[in-house]
């Protein structure tokens, strides 16, 4: 019967201990929306192993507060004892998407090998990072690779991304463009993705080029080496 009892005080006092948490969790994410206002939307808080700070999951990025919102933190936080970066991999689980969603229609499909692993990259045909993206793109086999044309840079980027997009051979004129800068032909007037490929940009946080998206929902931003992308296909 004591046991009972105690069983019973102990899961009140987490169920108290719970409810308290839970409240210092919306303070917090109240008054830090407060203090951002619509610069960027404070989707999640919770704590971290480090007592008395607080996670904020900010917009794209994660932040770290106090019990009262007083301070904002900007860093890192590393496990030393398993060498685990904590805040990163916060960053990567916000930042995942859902690979089913992407509008692949959308995208400019190249197919090298037996087209078996997959990846989608938003690009700017002017951008310098992207071209050389797609120069280690051609050191690899057995990928296809989806590339959405999002014209960031400047109006050129614009016209550029028009006559790719409206080429007979779409994956023929975005390569050559991109390795031999051949002008693709002067058609323009042709359906085009661009502003939903833009709006898709947008929704996924994506503020730069090139951006990689992987299957499994992740992402690795900028001209990364081709190491780095194998292990992910991986």
């Amino acid at each position: 019967m004591m046991k009972k009892i105690v069983l019973v005080m102990m899961a009140s006092l987490l169920s108290v201990a719970a409810q308290a948490e839970n409240a210092a969790e919306q303070k917090i994410k109240t008054e830090i929306q407060r203090q951002v206002g619509d610069r960027a939307k404070v989707s999640a808080v919770r704590p971290t192993p480090i007592k008395g700070l607080y996670e904020v999951s900010l917009g794209n990025d994660v932040v770290y507060t106090d019990v009262n919102a007083q301070y904002l933190v900007q860093g890192e936080i590393v496990d030393l004892k398993s060498g685990a970066n904590l805040t990163e991999q916060r960053i990567n689980e916000l930042n995942k998407i859902n690979w089913a969603d992407l509008p692949l229609a959308d995208a400019i499909k190249v197919v090298k090998g037996n087209g078996s692993r997959q990846l989608a990259v938003f690009a700017d045909p002017h951008c310098g990072y992207c071209k050389r993206l797609e120069k280690t793109f051609q050191e690899m086999n057995n990928v296809t690779i989806y590339t959405f044309l999002i014209p960031m840079l400047s109006t050129d980027s614009k016209t550029t991304s028009l006559k790719i997009w409206c080429s007979a051979d779409k994956g023929k004129a975005w390569t050559d463009w991109m390795l031999n800068a051949k002008q693709p032909q002067e058609k323009t007037d042709c359906p085009a993705p661009l502003e939903r490929n833009v709006a898709l940009a947008k929704k996924y946080g994506v503020t730069g080029t090139p951006a990689i998206f992987f299957t499994d929902g992740s992402r690795i931003a900028g001209s990364v080496p081709l190491a780095q992308i194998e292990k992910k296909l991986k």
